[in-house]
């Protein structure tokens, strides 16, 4: 079996919280793609490609009798989206959809209803077929109808005529002569109709899900979540090929945040490498049957790793920022599953160099901890605890006014990067192995006696000179739990995890409900300096957070005899409904933060992929824990009565777990074969 994403995504109109009036379309190509659509037959709205560019309009199909399309009908799934409209004398049925190689098609019937003649125009949004980008280069445009380059642009239909159109438009770089010359013959081959060329799409759209694991379970909204992240993964997809960005990789999301200004957007975009996120989709594509990803992703972070080893942000153009991440540690997790020992090895001197350059940019002579000198670069700027020795001043810009810290969550990551680069050295047979051992276990001796603080029962940032611990509760106090080095003298931490600290109406919040700062919907005290949707890490919910802290509690809930299941599913459960429109379980709607006390969204960077989803359901719902040449499958107990995750591929094995409705049987299979099992939710080994 394996997931029909039509099927199981199908659904009504997606819009834009912040654009209402427009619609998403979402099956993306490679370097193509729509922010939104105007609702009219054509392509015409905010247009991409590889970065943002605003493109008004690829084209358009203009009808005499027809001012406006509202209101339609619009169905969407991932694949296409359909556009159905009727007024006296005209209807029109409209599949548009773009392909993974970049080709914008719409497939239309139209048809004559009434007593007088209408007429069809097809205005190009380009009469030279090139288009200008944002990053010094020019697109071309090549246009077809009914699968012939356009020769007719105008088409009369006569009462009781229907008239079917498949109008597409291969988009490239004007460089690539031979790229367009082949994707122009896919072109006359595929579409020379509106039913079979949408049919060839989808089953070509389909074919990507086909090598995605399946999870069925008694809970439908688990079992959609799990479907829509898998869709946000194949939305999300990118193939410059040019510049820095050569290789396959997924970006964060389409870059909604940005101005709407026709070929000048201003603003922060999404649509390019971010280290900061790149260890959450190795966490979740580990998963996937084809492995390949991890070999496309290492090289596009290499490409982008300084002189020093630090790994930067990256446009095809240009580079930016480098992130704090656990790149190191997400490359040994997807190495357990891949099992392939040619990708450890090349993955060991990309994740040393790293490794090194923070030692050298961030260390200090005092101790194994690193600083952190500018808040925006572990992703969670305008935490509190920067300016917590400054009394949290109205002006938090005012850098006289702002402390660097030894960053809880900048140390975890540089504790399970080191650790990771342990593990590799002994697959790779690196003599460094003990030193980078030794080396991980200073951090963790320094983040659990001078971070930890047992009166109040959390982790805490610390001054950077002094020591002095920051007393904020920031969501990353909880971040050792994640990296699994608490004991039963840090359980105080997940008490006040859960307590109404934490526990706001959409958690968990990215500070504690008692700092003197707290704001749920973003701003700085009443200040909303980066905007309406700006990224303030005092008060919201991120989903980039969650899943970290669902992360930690699933594991100590297993270090810890199942002592925290019941937690993890409830604020599991709590995860899931984020992603979607209004909690609803309908509508998909996964964005960068919430209100943690209402839930709203508070950014519109729709089917946004910053945060990990599949790994937590692998690992704890179905229980599977993967060590070199082994798997332990212990799910937690979160309520539910029955699952079966198959399609899995573990270190070249075919992998089925399954908890059996009729007679609460856990059963794992490998290759077919059932290799063990128990009565109701224990625990099995399995060799491979």
């Amino acid at each position: 079996m394996t997931m029909i994403i039509d099927t199981i995504l199908e659904g009504k109109r997606r819009r834009l919280r912040t654009n209402p009036e427009k619609v998403l379309m979402d099956a993306s190509g490679l370097r193509l793609w729509a922010d939104y659509l105007d609702v009219e037959p054509g392509f015409s709205g905010r247009i991409d490609f590889i970065h943002k560019i605003n493109i008004p309009s690829l084209f358009r199909i203009r009808c005499s009798a027809v001012k406006e399309y509202e209101p339609s009908q619009i169905t969407w799934k991932p694949s296409h989206i359909t556009l159905r409209f009727e007024k006296e004398g005209i209807r029109l049925k409209e599949r548009k959809f773009i392909t993974i190689y970049d080709t914008a098609v719409s497939c239309m019937t139209w048809e004559n209803t009434g007593n007088s003649p209408f007429t069809l125009f097809l205005e190009l949004g380009t009469e030279d077929g090139s288009f200008p980008t944002t990053y010094g280069k020019r697109l071309a445009a090549v246009y077809f109808c009914n699968g012939e380059r356009i020769k007719e642009r105008e088409w009369a239909v006569s009462p009781g005529e229907k008239k079917d159109l498949c109008v597409a438009v291969q988009i490239c770089l004007e460089e690539e002569t031979e790229r367009m010359e082949s994707a122009c013959r896919e072109i006359g081959k595929k579409f020379r109709s509106g039913k079979e060329g949408l049919d060839i799409h989808i089953k070509e759209y389909q074919s990507w899900f086909d090598k995605a694991p399946e999870f069925i379970s008694d809970n439908p909204v688990i079992d959609k979540t799990w479907a829509y992240r898998w869709f946000i993964f194949r939305h999300n997809m990118m193939e410059p090929g040019i510049g820095n960005l050569k290789e396959r990789y997924f970006c964060e999301g389409r870059s909604h945040k940005m101005s709407k200004i026709p070929y000048k957007p201003e603003g922060w975009e999404f649509s390019k490498l971010i280290p900061l996120s790149v260890p959450m989709h190795l966490l979740d594509l580990r998963w996937y049957q084809d492995k390949e990803y991890g070999n496309s992703i290492l090289h596009t972070m290499r490409d982008n790793q300084d002189e020093t080893g630090e790994f930067h942000c990256a446009r095809v153009d240009g580079r930016g920022n480098p992130y704090a991440n656990f790149f190191g540690w997400s490359v040994w997790q997807y190495y357990l599953v891949s099992g392939e020992k040619a990708f450890a090895q090349e993955a060991l001197p990309v994740v040393k160099k790293q490794r090194e350059a923070w030692k050298k940019v961030y260390g200090n002579e005092e101790d194994s901890l690193l600083i952190q000198y500018v808040h925006q670069l572990t992703g969670m700027e305008y935490q509190p605890s920067y300016w917590y020795f400054h009394d949290f001043p109205l002006d938090c810009r005012d850098n006289k006014k702002f402390t660097p810290l030894k960053r809880v969550d900048r140390n975890v990551y540089h504790y399970l990067n080191t650790l990771a680069t342990a593990y590799l050295c002994g697959v790779c047979g690196d003599p460094e192995e003990e030193r980078y051992r030794k080396e991980a276990e200073e951090i963790k001796k320094d983040i659990l006696e001078k971070m930890w603080d047992g009166e109040s029962g959390f982790f805490y940032d610390l001054h950077y000179q002094t020591d002095e611990k920051a007393y904020v509760k920031n969501i990353v106090g909880a971040f050792p739990f994640f990296a699994g080095i608490t004991d039963e003298n840090h359980v105080k931490c997940m008490e006040t995890l859960f307590s109404e600290e934490f526990d706001t109406g959409c958690p968990f919040p990215s500070v504690s409900k008692e700092c003197k700062v707290f704001t749920p919907e973003g701003g700085w005290m009443g200040q909303f300096f980066k905007g309406r949707n700006g990224c303030i890490w005092d008060g919201p919910a991120w989903p980039y957070a969650n899943s970290i802290i669902l992360d930690g509690i699933g594991r100590e809930s297993l270090a810890k005899g199942h002592e925290w299941d019941k937690d993890f599913g409830r604020y599991f459960m709590k995860f899931t409904r984020l992603h979607y429109y209004g909690g609803d379980g309908e509508t998909p709607y996964l964005v960068e933060h919430y209100n943690s006390m209402t839930g709203e969204c508070i950014s519109d960077d729709v089917d946004y992929s910053h945060s990990y989803y599949i790994d937590l359901v692998v690992k704890y719902i179905a229980g599977i824990s993967v060590y070199p040449g082994k798997i332990v499958v212990e799910p937690l107990d979160i309520g539910l009565e029955h699952f079966c995750l198959n399609n899995l591929t573990i270190q070249g094995h075919d992998i089925r777990v399954c908890l059996e409705k009729e007679n609460r049987k856990l059963t794992v299979s490998v290759d077919g074969e059932e290799r063990g099992n128990c009565e109701g939710l224990g625990r099995l080994e399995v060799i491979l």
